[in-house]
Parts: C-alpha cells; sequence; structure tokens
C-alpha cells in the first residue's frame, strides 16, 4: 500500500490547483479533505495537475485514500472537457464509477460504470480527468445499470452534482485529477 499522510500542504496545494483549473467551480462546489493516491502501471504516480499521455492512463489505476474499511465510499472520473473546453457539448464525460467501495478498496467495490482511459480527441489541447470520492451513509442500491469499459452508454453528460445528491453522498471527501492531450495510438 502506498498511502502518505496528508499533510495540511498538499490539501491547500490541491485546492488551489483545482481552483486554478476551473474544477472548483465547474465540477466540484468545495474542496476535498484528502489528496487520492494514484497510481498507474510502470510506477506512474498521479500529481495533482501533472500531464500525461493517453498510453500512460489506458489501465485502471491503484487508487488509495485514508478510510475506515468499514465505510463505503463512491468514487467517479471524468473529464468535464468532453469533446473540448472550448466547446463541452457533453460536459462531463463519465470515465469510471464504482460505489459501495468498503474503505478504499476499489477492488471489492460494486462497478457501475467500467474503467475508460483518456482519450481526448485531436486538436482539442488538454483535458482535465478528475477523480473524487464521496463517502455513503451506508451501503447502497444503486438503480444505474452496470456499464462495460467497452460501452459509452451513459458517459455523455454525466453531472457527478445530481448524482451525489440522488444517493445523498453530500460533498467529496477525497480528490486528484490530471492532464492529458490527444496521443496517436492504436489501443482504442
Amino acid at each position: 500500500m502506498f498511502v502518505n499522510c496528508i499533510t495540511p500542504d498538499a490539501v491547500k496545494e490541491l485546492a488551489r490547483l483545482l481552483k486554478q483549473h476551473g474544477l472548483i467551480p465547474d465540477v466540484l462546489s468545495c474542496q476535498p479533505q484528502q489528496v487520492i493516491d494514484l497510481r498507474y502501471r510502470c510506477r506512474t504516480d498521479v500529481h495533482p495537475g501533472i500531464e500525461l499521455t493517453p498510453t500512460l492512463v489506458r489501465h485502471q489505476p491503484i487508487i488509495r485514500w485514508l478510510a475506515d474499511p468499514r465505510v463505503y465510499h463512491t468514487l467517479a472520473m471524468i473529464d468535464p472537457d468532453a469533446p473540448s473546453r472550448k466547446h463541452p457539448k457533453y460536459r462531463c464525460w463519465l470515465h469510471w464509477l464504482v460505489g459501495n467501495v468498503p474503505g478504499c478498496d476499489v477492488v471489492r467495490g460494486e462497478q457501475l460504470f467500467g474503467y475508460i482511459g483518456s482519450r481526448p480527441p485531436v486538436a482539442t489541447g488538454a483535458h482535465r480527468y478528475l477523480f473524487v470520492v464521496f463517502k455513503q451513509y451506508c451501503q447502497l442500491d444503486f438503480d444505474e445499470d452496470s456499464v462495460s469499459s467497452c460501452s459509452y452508454e451513459g458517459r455523455p453528460s454525466f453531472n457527478i452534482k445530481r448524482f451525489a445528491k440522488k444517493y445523498a453522498l453530500g460533498n467529496p471527501i477525497a480528490a486528484t485529477f490530471f492532464l492529458a492531450s490527444w496521443e496517436q495510438t492504436d489501443f482504442y
């Protein structure tokens, strides 16, 4: 496990970067109290605001945050810049959604939308990819159909604030984000 102690400076820096990149107020109403530890294959650690390539983030990451293992959480990954930041037709594109996560054990959670890595279209600039965690007050019965990582159904125009309100999730407790731009790849 690679969870680090959360320092007040790291949380302040996350809040500053969330505001600088417009994620507060575009997506989040307030700043979370924790920074998510996130790592992709090949020891690619995600620090708030880092720029990564779609190739580096194409596989589901390992995610941790400080959490009581007896408490359930919901994790979401969204791109608020789909298809581009200047013209966000879909507003928030849902890349991943996992509910009923015991503590921070994402693998044991209920995968509602399978993971899809970043896929910004050509000539659309850097997209913001936000990971956000909400504390659940109990185990939930989600009424969304499970969507595989091969399907785009239900992903465009996802509203994380509406989803959080629907399930009484309250404010986010943890977050991080990275930036990614279009890359010529053959894995799509």
